[in-house]
């Protein structure tokens, strides 16, 4: 007997759908490269929100990741976070501290940075599957993608610190300095999105029922 696998959930329409509807292709393509560049600046503009520390600050980067990649989707919130990690590294002030420029790659906390792209897409792929649309999910997802720049950033940092800068950082050393300071304020940033994103949800619902 063969079988037949079941498909997949369908994706969803994530908020950037339903908000900004193109009436054609052209325009379609037109309002994705301005949604991309509009979540890059999010991005930009939340990673001025900075609490100095070494060898990595706690800044406002990861709630505007979240955000960006639940109200995009996976492929346009990667794409916007991929549009930021490029225009830091030409030398716009996008990153922690009004930085930027290549000398970033040279920072112990630049994978987070690139661990930011990967988190991005993770939120929106529990936004196309309608994660966001309810607080409790959304904070099971949100906090998911919140531990994707670690996963990129810790590896970095010991690259950086240990190899680069002939430091010698342990295992645990590298967790205390670049994972448990952050672990509160990763969980708040998570519940933060979380009720933002379904708050915007709830706010669209209300606007479509105006209107008819």
């Amino acid at each position: 007997m063969s079988t037949i696998a079941a498909p997949s959930a369908p994706a969803r329409r994530v908020l950037a759908d339903v908000i900004a509807r193109p009436s054609s292709r052209a325009r379609a393509f037109a309002l994705d490269a301005g949604l991309v560049i509009a979540g890059a600046a999010v991005v930009a503009l939340l990673a001025q929100v900075e609490i100095p520390l070494w060898p990595v600050p706690i800044t406002g980067q990861t709630l505007g990741v979240i955000i960006v990649g639940a109200a995009l989707g996976a492929w346009r919130g990667a794409a916007a976070l991929t549009t930021y990690l490029l225009a830091g590294l030409a030398g716009l002030p996008v990153y922690a501290g009004f930085t930027g420029t290549v000398a970033a790659m040279g920072k112990p906390s630049f994978g987070f940075i690139v661990g930011f792209v990967f988190a991005a897409f993770v939120a929106g792929w529990f936004a196309e599957r309608a994660w966001d649309r309810r607080p409790v999910l959304a904070f099971v997802g949100f906090a998911a993608a919140s531990v994707v720049p670690f996963l990129f950033g810790i590896p970095y940092m010991a690259l950086i610190l240990n190899v680069v800068m002939g430091l010698d950082y342990s295992f645990w050393a590298l967790l205390e300095v670049g994972l448990l300071p952050f672990i509160v304020g990763g969980i708040v940033k998570a519940a933060l999105a979380a009720a933002i994103v379904p708050g915007a949800w709830t706010l669209v619902r209300k606007a479509d029922d105006s209107k008819r």
